[in-house]
């Protein structure tokens, strides 16, 4: 088989744009997947890798949420213009424009699986199925199990963390160097770490607006307009067939994503053993495989 077509563009959204690429042909005539980043905030580049599935036929739309990237960048815009509403507009406007909101799948990773399931929620005609990778049900959820996390660090680590936290200081070198035991055991387990997502962590680093206002200064430290947002009752609205993913590792641990499995009608749940947050760099061919089987079963 040919190397799949690699196109990219910008979707005029208001007054703004959203970049994306699309591997892979959009008129094929298998339902493409739409990749729905995390942060919020960050890019698409660590979840790049997988437009590989489009070597099978099927295309794959990435694209970066506005605030970061290759789309429009507005540092100057305060909480009440970064809004989950905000991102699901800018996602059903980029449906319409690739002239795929007809027919699609989404897969949507950690913030990206809590904005996909609202979106599944809404039951568009379009949607055929919804992957969340590594999600919270709901960030109150996440900032409990956080805690649980931080307190299991390396001797010292969290009451440093505190420390900077109670002063304000998140920006301190000291509290950046605290941070690495946790990402380094629950959000990527690999070393060194790949290249594209420290691709996107000098993306989110470059402009860090909308992660610091919707989330916070860290993963574990949510004090951003999202903290207390959750997706929990939206679940049982959700219509199409969903694959729920899970590192064993995971920053979003099982009791995080249990409400995913039990609340949404047609779940499937596969927790990856040997990952954490990032299942597809940390087991991409288990992740492959999982997917493939998953997106084969809707065509």
């Amino acid at each position: 088989m040919s190397e799949p077509t690699v196109v990219s563009g910008h979707a005029p959204f208001g007054d703004h744009e959203t970049w994306y690429r699309v591997t892979g042909d959009l008129t094929g005539g298998q339902i493409p997947l739409v990749v729905v980043h995390g942060g919020p905030g960050s890019t698409h580049d660590y979840l790049r890798n997988l437009s590989d599935l489009a070597e099978d036929g099927r295309p794959v739309v990435h694209y970066d949420q506005i605030g970061n990237g290759g789309s429009t960048h507005l540092p100057d815009r305060g909480p009440d213009f970064w809004t989950v509403r905000l991102f699901l507009d800018e996602l059903d406007n980029l449906l319409r424009h690739l002239g795929i909101d007809d027919e699609y799948i989404l897969f949507g990773q950690s913030w990206g699986g809590l904005l996909s399931t609202a979106h599944a929620a809404e039951r568009p005609a379009g949607l055929r199925g919804l992957v969340i990778a590594n999600s919270p049900a709901s960030y109150p959820l996440w900032l409990q199990e956080a805690k649980v996390l931080r307190e299991r660090l390396p001797p010292g680590v969290n009451e440093t963390l505190l420390r900077h936290e109670a002063a304000g200081t998140t920006d301190a070198p000291e509290y950046t160097e605290a941070m690495m035991p946790f990402y380094e055991r629950h959000v990527c387990r690999l070393k060194p770490w790949p290249g594209d997502f420290l691709a996107s962590i000098m993306e989110l680093n470059n402009d860090p607006t909308v992660y610091r206002t919707m989330n916070g200064p860290s993963e574990f430290h949510v004090i951003g307009t999202l903290k207390d947002w959750s997706v929990e009752a939206l679940c049982p609205d959700v219509e199409v067939p969903t694959l729920v993913l899970s590192g064993r590792h995971d920053e979003a641990t099982e009791a995080t994503v249990r409400p995913f499995a039990e609340l949404v009608p047609d779940a499937r749940w596969e927790i990856f053993e040997e990952s954490s947050h990032m299942p597809h760099l940390e087991e991409p061919e288990r992740f492959r495989e999982v997917m493939t089987e998953y997106l084969d079963s809707l065509d």
